[in-house]
């Protein structure tokens, strides 16, 4: 081998090494993720929902990021839709439990976060606050959280997410939890 190649192998290395490291910095640096990983738009209206229904704020970011990434005029291809992705026939219940008598327009950021919070209340009280089951309930519904309890004589402090028969939900639950961590780490008190 040349001199001249193994110079060129040692810069590309010091390149390739520079470039990781600086990946890394910035990768773990509170400015890129606050700005660019992990956005938390609608705070005032995340923490007074958060407050009114006695939900974590950061739980509720953590369902926006996973469910929609915090694009209000987000429509699934089973017709959820918004910030927390509600279903229209969900959010017609909701409306009706807490007597909302406003335009039910779920795109709206303030109606969907009022509507999507009250309904991780709503689930967290069902569930006796277990975090897994109600976010679980969030994904798949409350009916079959409830079989899925029953089914596998589930304990009420169930915690063992890889147990959850679908594997959707299963990775929907982990990421909402992992999301609920970043936010409360970046954005808490």
């Amino acid at each position: 081998m040349s001199i001249k190649a193994s110079h060129k192998i040692i810069i590309t290395l010091i390149v390739v090494i520079l470039a990781f490291l600086l990946s890394c910095f910035i990768y773990k640096s509170d400015f890129i993720q606050k700005n660019y990983l992990y956005p938390f738009k609608y705070q005032n209206i995340i923490f007074a929902n958060a407050i009114e229904n006695n939900v974590s704020p950061y739980m509720i970011a953590g369902v926006i990021k996973a469910e929609s990434n915090f694009k209000a005029d987000v429509r699934s291809v089973k017709g959820a839709r918004g910030l927390m992705q509600i279903m229209p026939e969900t959010g017609i219940w909701i409306a009706q439990k807490i007597n909302y008598k406003a335009e039910l327009n779920l795109a709206d950021p303030k109606v969907n976060i009022l509507l999507g919070s009250w309904y991780l209340s709503y689930l967290k009280n069902e569930f006796n606050d277990n975090e897994v089951l109600y976010l679980a309930a969030y994904n798949a519904g409350i009916g079959n959280v409830k079989q899925w309890i029953d089914n596998y004589d589930w304990p009420e402090n169930f915690n063992e997410i890889n147990q959850i028969p679908f594997p959707e939900t299963r990775i929907y639950v982990e990421r909402v939890l992992y999301y609920k961590e970043k936010y409360q780490y970046l954005y808490g008190q």
